[in-house]
């Protein structure tokens, strides 16, 4: 355990030293190509800082912010893109929005109309289901799998809620909420690119999305461009997820997160097009109820078949709760240690 601290403080200290360099020297140069090579360095040590890790505690959180989010957003504002451009005042700021999922709000008024007691409830959903999660071998296998999913939904979006309110307490600025109500998604468009983690989409959409599309469109139609759009962005998004499970894990990728990005990629150009033809819409209309039910069933199939099965075998749970009891043991000990009373210690553990 102290090599492990060891190498919490060695990750912290590469990573503030990293940010520190890109918050006064690569602003210096100007956007484009020479820009993104003097913080390609900074990118590829993001990469490796995971894998210093043993506990899937701390490299799944050293995935997340570093190789992740705070990658992505370097590349960005190597073309005066995302939420570091404009450059933040200090930088301490720097440093939060590039490793933190939080942005300053744009439209204020574009989310006042979820109810406040909307979060306690999920907060209360998601405590059931952590306990009904333990008792997995009394529960069929089907539901397993709808829980399982519901579980990581949930606190995904708990999660990034709560270090929303506590960046905006620290920084005293809004900020854009993450989500969006996404069980209200009328069509996976609207999920993935108006409800779900709406940082990352706006992240996809400026840093893939966009420029695969405006290389597209040169070679082939409009409709063909957005197409590839979709699917380079899904394939990017896919290819992130299978790397974070590798620092997690450190197994061979089986690529079934693939897979279920893409698929849902090609779904959703296809649902696009069907939409930009009005004539579709008139001889088929769908009411807002019944297309919210086909969405929540298609994410809630194809999550169970090609999503789950990486998250079970991962074990995250399970994993996390026995890392946390083992650090609570291990400054327990040192505490117990530091006060003089090793004595004591030895006989409660006899």
């Amino acid at each position: 355990m102290e090599e492990e601290l060891k190498s919490l403080v060695f990750v912290g200290v590469c990573a503030i030293i990293s940010v520190s360099y890109c918050y006064y020297l690569p602003p210096k140069i100007k956007a484009g190509v020479f820009r993104l090579l003097s913080i390609l360095p900074v990118c590829a040590l993001f990469l490796a800082l995971p894998l210093f890790f043993s506990l899937s505690i701390f490299s799944s959180i050293a995935a997340f912010l570093l190789s992740g989010l705070a990658n992505l957003r370097l590349i960005l504002f190597a073309f005066d893109q995302g939420p570091l451009f404009p450059l933040p005042s200090n930088l301490f700021r720097f440093t939060c929005f590039t490793c933190f999922p939080i942005q300053l709000q744009q439209n204020p008024k574009s989310h006042d109309h979820i109810p406040k007691w909307v979060f306690p409830i999920k907060v209360a959903i998601f405590t059931i289901l952590s306990h009904i999660v333990i008792y997995k071998p009394n529960l069929p296998p089907t539901l397993l799998l709808v829980l399982h999913l519901l579980f990581v939904l949930l606190s995904i979006e708990i999660l990034l809620t709560i270090l929303r309110v506590v960046f905006t307490i620290i920084l005293g600025s809004d900020l854009e909420p993450q989500f969006s109500e996404p069980y209200l998604s009328t069509s996976l468009q609207d999920f993935w690119g108006r409800r779900w983690n709406l940082l990352a989409s706006a992240s996809f959409r400026a840093g893939v999305y966009i420029p695969a599309r405006h290389v597209s469109n040169g070679l082939m139609s409009s409709d063909w461009g957005r197409f590839m759009g979709y699917l380079a962005t899904f394939l990017v998004s896919g290819l992130s997820h299978e790397l974070f499970y590798f620092y997690v894990i450190r197994e061979t990728p089986t690529w079934e997160i693939t897979w279920f990005f893409v698929l849902h990629g090609l779904c959703t150009a296809a649902e696009v097009t069907v939409k930009r033809r009005k004539i579709l819409q008139r001889w088929w209309p769908v009411r807002p109820a019944a297309s919210r039910l086909l969405t929540m069933v298609f994410f809630v199939v194809t999550g169970a078949w090609l999503f789950l099965p990486q998250f079970i075998r991962c074990n995250p749970i399970e994993r996390g709760v026995n890392e946390t009891l083992l650090l609570i043991d291990f400054f327990r000990r040192k505490f117990i240690h530091f006060l003089g009373y090793d004595h004591l210690n030895v006989e409660m553990d006899f």
